[in-house]
């Protein structure tokens, strides 16, 4: 059988016990505890003090348990209920969604990355917008393979940055369309804020023929220049 524990109160616990009951700004639930455990403290049973405050016996017998385990401090709050939260290892969270794949998928989902780590979806949807991550979105690159790219790439950042006076740059393509699209970058890893990269074409900024190039001072347009050139190349003209 079980038996409720024995409370004792000091002067100064049956005081404070006293004041909260009394106070006008004491919560109903407080002074209500507040008098469970002043009655358990003369020595009445659970059930007299559940018949005489109009409560339940569970009820009563869960704060004079809680009283005796931590005195005030334990009728003061309600513990919290349902199951304990899990904790996300945010970090792991991180590294995996930054530095690898699952299996058979291209990127890492909210359920997927949730039966990784053995957390909700939700959790990993949340601490995903924390860190601004988004793995569903990839954006183009693809890396240039000539040898001599580096030193290219420094001739024309050089001219750029310190052009000579009078200087005239041509550039020859293998379209001779005029356009203006995205040059090939470095591909970057998905990070906060950042989605990963992942090029798909290359740019060319205002090229045109080399012809042309070479006809601007007779005001012909590029689309005259180029019926010009398949002419001369039709009645055997050597350029």
């Amino acid at each position: 059988m079980r038996v409720a524990p024995e409370i004792v109160l000091t002067d100064e616990e049956r005081v404070e016990l006293t004041s909260l009951v009394r106070s006008r700004l004491t919560s109903v639930r407080l002074s209500q505890r507040a008098q469970i455990v002043l009655l358990a403290a003369e020595g009445m049973q659970n059930k007299d003090i559940a018949a005489r405050l109009n409560v339940g016996r569970v009820q009563v017998a869960r704060w004079r348990e809680r009283y005796a385990q931590s005195r005030l401090a334990g009728i003061e709050r309600d513990r919290p209920r349902g199951a304990t939260p899990l904790k996300v290892d945010v970090a792991r969270l991180v590294e995996l969604t930054t530095q690898s794949k699952p299996n058979a998928a291209t990127h890492w989902s909210t359920r997927t990355m949730a039966a990784e780590l053995g957390v909700s979806a939700a959790s990993v949807s949340r601490h995903w917008r924390a860190n601004g991550l988004k793995p569903h979105v990839v954006r183009g690159f693809k890396v240039s393979r000539d040898p001599n790219f580096v030193a290219k790439l420094e001739d024309i950042v050089g001219l750029y940055m310190a052009p000579p006076e009078h200087a005239l740059v041509l550039c020859c393509d293998e379209k001779s369309q005029v356009q203006a699209l995205d040059r090939t970058q470095p591909g970057l890893p998905l990070k906060k804020g950042r989605a990963a990269t992942m090029t798909h074409d290359y740019k060319r900024n205002g090229t045109t023929t080399l012809f042309a190039a070479l006809n601007v001072l007779n005001g012909l347009s590029p689309g005259d220049v180029a019926v010009a050139t398949d002419l001369r190349l039709r009645d055997g003209e050597v350029l």
